[in-house]
């Protein structure tokens, strides 16, 4: 298990690499690092930007050859998000460290947890909350899927569905409070009040009327969470939201 030590240490070398890497025209912290919300579980987001001329590719490989020969890398995952490349990495010591890689021009802040180290960046690009008409439509697209899939009997995939249901509307709540919305990380902020009221859209069992319990109790929250967000569209979607929950 690695030690907030640990972590200080990996973290001040990359970005001493960073600083020494000519391929590279800029790094930044990003993330909890970045925020002052570091705890002791927290991992390392570090972000750079590759100099013109630069192929990202080799620049990626480079860093990655350094993360699993020095640091013990036993894994890694991809996520691609325009031009940015996210790579993932597991160490043995169960840090996790993300490192994203941008072409020079795009290399900027998409979020208020960026605080840049060396070099430069571009002007601030943040992205726009999630709307609460389109968490709105996730709700009721996973909703459907749970009604189906309680029909036919696929209790596991009914299960995954419920929880979308109830998880979509958490969202919901948290853009009302203007808390975090993506990955459940604004929901341990939401007032208790609030949060209780989901509970009984817990799914504790795989029966059928287990499943029907918590699905009927996802859509009596989301209902509210609508009502709360868009009042005109919870009277649009009400009566169809209540036929959907009524067929179980």
């Amino acid at each position: 298990m690695f030690t907030v030590e640990d972590r200080a240490r990996l973290r001040a070398e990359l970005l001493a690499d960073a600083a020494a890497d000519v391929r590279l025209s800029g790094a930044a912290i990003t993330g909890s690092g970045a925020a002052g919300r570091e705890d002791r579980w927290s991992d390392v987001d570090l972000a750079f930007g590759v100099r013109d001329g630069a192929a990202v590719a080799e620049v990626l490989d480079a860093w990655s050859a350094r993360m699993y020969g020095r640091y013990g890398a036993v894994d890694h995952v991809d996520v691609q998000a325009g031009a940015w490349i996210y790579r993932v990495f597991l160490l043995r010591s169960t840090l996790q460290v993300d490192l994203a890689f941008a072409p020079a021009a795009e290399f900027r802040p998409l979020g208020p947890a960026f605080r840049l180290i060396t070099g430069a960046a571009g002007e601030a690009a943040l992205a726009p909350a999630a709307h609460p008409g389109w968490l709105a439509g996730m709700a009721w697209l996973y909703a459907l899927h749970a009604r189906s899939a309680l029909a036919r009997g696929k209790r596991w995939q009914a299960e995954y569905m419920i929880s979308g249901v109830r998880d979509y509307a958490l969202a919901l709540a948290c853009t009302r409070y203007g808390l975090a919305t993506a990955h459940g990380r604004g929901i341990d902020e939401l007032p208790a009040e609030v949060t209780s009221t989901f509970e009984a859209a817990l799914v504790r069992g795989l029966d059928r009327e287990e499943l029907a319990r918590a699905f009927r109790a996802a859509m009596d929250a989301l209902m509210g969470e609508l009502r709360a967000a868009d009042p005109a569209l919870a009277e649009r979607l009400k009566q169809t939201l209540l036929e959907i929950a009524a067929e179980l």
